[in-house]
């Protein structure tokens, strides 16, 4: 394994044509060069150069090395210049897997910030609910991942991952418009007992059935679909009513259709999840902190 000095100084000494000539442009002293020349040509394991007369020749194995010196120096550079990109955030590449409301509501203004004050962080966008999206992030197939929990529903999260919160998400009742429960601004969920129902996605449905049952009362599920659009179109129709996170509601609401808050209040928890080893990445870091800053700007009612 050559050492990068003793390369340059190689380099320069072929350059300029002696030792002394490359001492003077490096900064260092002769018997410095002379000692690193000496080094190189024990690691190559022959001589580099002979005299004649006063000045250098390569040797065979000289000119090979020469040859090769010059790109060396170079992909050194070039990765010395790409190393700093990535620390001082002039580039680096994210893989940031989410769930479809907080793709829809909290990382476009996460992007937005991002491509104005960091325009060489890359973020690569994927889509997947919980638990899937944390078992991407355990395989190493994204480097962070947005993933939400119930209350009293919560999963054991790996001990190389950690947890950083981002916001609650209220849930609310989503009811046709003509319902007669929409004068009200809050309302009970053991009211909606004998209402038929259309349920989400298998996590959302969980914790619905928990909450109906801490209730005492099983719900009677007319439809499931994981489609937000769906669920709000066949309320919209009267077909049922639907338990629906504030964050979709942000972004997304048929006009025939109107939530209202349930009592006691109902929310779940926003995260964002990282291998902990990771918070070390700069351009990890810096989206992460997007995240927390657009978070706290959203209400998820």
């Amino acid at each position: 394994m050559f050492d990068s000095r003793h390369i340059k100084s190689f380099h320069e000494v072929v350059r300029t044509g002696s030792y002394s000539a490359a001492a003077r442009s490096l900064g260092y002293t002769q018997p410095a060069i002379t000692q690193q020349m000496k080094a190189l040509e024990r690691d190559v394991g022959t001589p580099l150069f002979t005299r004649a007369g006063r000045g250098l020749r390569l040797t065979e194995a000289g000119e090979t090395l020469s040859r090769h010196a010059a790109a060396i120096l170079d992909t050194m550079s070039a990765a010395q210049q790409q190393m700093t990109a990535l620390t001082r955030l002039h580039s680096g590449r994210v893989r940031l897997c989410a769930f479809p409301s907080a793709n829809a509501t909290l990382v476009p203004e996460t992007l937005s910030r991002l491509a104005s004050g960091h325009p060489g962080v890359r973020v690569e966008l994927s889509e997947e609910e919980p638990p899937e999206s944390l078992q991407r992030l355990v395989r190493g197939e994204c480097d962070i991942a947005l993933a939400f929990t119930y209350p009293g529903l919560e999963e054991e999260v790996p001990d190389e991952v950690l947890e950083i919160p981002l916001l609650e998400d209220q849930l609310l009742v989503l009811l046709p418009t003509r319902h007669p429960l929409t004068r009200r601004r809050t309302v009970g969920l053991a009211e909606l007992a004998e209402e038929r129902w259309i349920a989400g996605c298998l996590r959302c449905r969980v914790n619905f059935l928990h909450e109906c049952a801490e209730q005492g009362f099983a719900p009677d599920i007319a439809f499931t679909t994981d489609d937000n659009l769906v669920v709000q179109s066949l309320v919209a129709e009267g077909l049922g009513i639907a338990m629906m996170p504030g964050l979709v509601l942000n972004f997304l609401r048929h006009e025939q259709v109107t939530g209202r808050a349930l009592a006691p209040a109902s929310k779940r928890q926003v995260s964002a999840y990282v291998l902990k080893e990771h918070l070390r990445i700069p351009a990890t870091a810096l989206v992460l902190d997007e995240l927390r800053t657009v978070a706290s700007h959203k209400i998820g009612c």
